[in-house]
């Protein structure tokens, strides 16, 4: 969000716009809304008072596949806010040691910085265009020695009328591209607090080697795509793109930390693998209280960053989590276990429905899906059912049972179409009996 990017969108319009894509949740859309119109409201406020006020970070409580990072990352697109996903168990995976903490605002500001050259390319792409369409004039029309400038002029102009028509797409040129990317250095020094040290590393053995240009025989289209994203790099102010990118993470950015519940350490903990929990958390804390980071960008403030937590807290409980880590996540919201209503709205009525896509897919075959209100119902009612009798994974169940459904005219699609089939409760029994009355067999299966 910049300073009025969501000054039209009030925390009733945000969980509208929520409403679209998750379904049921309204509690957590609620607290989510607030936290960010929140920072909208911040940047209205007298200077002195914006850095005094902290952003009110949430930890959301609840089973896996209920909505929490799709709440979370819908919300940052709402924003436009750099939002980086990160399991908080990561950094205790490599034993006392673990994935650096500030890893995660290196990897967000990489992120946004990716986002504005990302908006800047788009505003310089009209400009690029124009520049890639005259050096490809160049590659396609040497100018013959001795020709008249009316003539060279004219010959030209009838040159860029075929080449926007598409009349010279047939035709090869020769320009000189930069070598693709180098492969990464390998990942054996990638462990805490080494991120930096690649990057740099990388960084300054390719100042030192610049990679040869190599000339390359092209059709005009691929020329075209090249030569546009050279113009437009060198078009783009990369100075400006890094102090906006950092602005950005620094004001508006959104960190979502998966898990938090396996690195709460339980009572009567204190040796063994609890005391590394402790340390992640003691390493979290200044992150999210406000520190400086050094990242290749320059320092980047955490201070406004707003972290929003989840976890399903099945063992341990938030009051697990060290005091000064408990105060700076003062928002707690649970999210309710789905029931098979939801998955039938699951199904149906966000814009992105299960239903919706498998009918776009076959469509691509020729074939016309068309999913029986009965058949839904039934799908919702044997997600549930495997939920209650297996492990409960949420709205992901649905997932595996739809592929176990449609399995059979997905694979005969390109054989038999064009036709329309129909999806009918009988058929969703047909398919999915046998898988679900057999347990052993649908804890494979499903």
């Amino acid at each position: 969000m910049n300073g009025n990017g969501l000054k039209t969108l009030s925390p009733r319009q945000i969980v509208a716009e929520l409403d679209k894509y998750v379904i049921g949740q309204a509690r957590a859309k609620r607290s989510v809304a607030i936290a960010l119109r929140n920072r909208w409201r911040r940047q209205q406020v007298p200077e002195h008072l914006r850095d005094e006020i902290a952003p009110k970070n949430i930890i959301m409580i609840g089973p896996t596949g209920v909505g929490k990072t799709e709440i979370a990352r819908r919300l940052s697109r709402l924003a436009h806010s750099p939002f980086l996903k990160i399991e908080a168990s990561k950094f205790t995976e490599v034993g006392y040691v673990g994935r650096d903490v500030e890893s995660m605002i290196r990897d967000l500001t990489h992120l946004a910085v990716d986002m504005v050259k990302s908006e800047e390319r788009e505003k310089v792409l009209a400009k690029a265009r124009i520049q890639a369409e005259d050096q490809l004039l160049d590659l396609l029309l040497p100018l013959p020695a001795g020709e008249e400038a009316e003539q060279q002029s004219r010959t030209r102009k009838r040159f860029r009328e075929m080449l926007k028509e598409g009349k010279l797409e047939d035709r090869y040129v020769e320009l000189e591209v930069s070598p693709r990317a180098q492969t990464p250095m390998p990942e054996v020094l990638v462990a805490a607090g080494m991120e930096d040290l690649q990057t740099n590393l990388q960084d300054m053995l390719s100042s030192i080697f610049p990679g040869k240009r190599k000339r390359r025989k092209v059709k005009v289209p691929e020329a075209m795509k090249i030569l546009e994203q050279e113009a437009a790099g060198k078009l783009i102010d990369m100075e400006r793109v890094v102090e906006l990118a950092v602005a950005r993470v620094e004001q508006t950015g959104i960190i979502f930390l998966d898990e938090i519940d396996k690195i709460a350490a339980k009572e009567g903990g204190g040796r063994g693998p609890d005391v590394s929990r402790e340390g992640v958390q003691r390493d979290l804390l200044p992150i999210v209280e406000g520190t400086s980071v050094h990242t290749k960008y320059g320092i980047v403030r955490t201070d406004h960053i707003l972290f929003i937590a989840s976890g399903a807290f099945h063992v341990s409980k938030p009051s697990d989590l060290l005091p000064e880590l408990q105060g700076r996540f003062p928002i707690r919201v649970e999210l309710d276990p789905l029931t098979e209503e939801d998955f039938f709205r699951i199904l149906t009525e966000p814009e992105n429905a299960l239903v919706t896509q498998y009918e776009a897919l076959l469509a691509t075959e020729g074939i016309r899906l068309v999913f029986e209100r009965d058949a839904i119902s039934e799908i919702a009612r044997i997600s549930s059912e495997v939920n209650e009798r297996m492990e409960n994974i949420g709205a992901r169940r649905l997932h595996t049972v739809m592929e176990k459904l449609l399995e059979e005219i997905s694979f005969e699609a390109p054989d038999v179409a064009p036709k329309e089939v129909r999806v009918t409760a009988e058929y969703v029994r047909e398919r999915l009996a046998d898988i679900v009355t057999d347990e052993d067999l649908s804890r494979f299966i499903l």
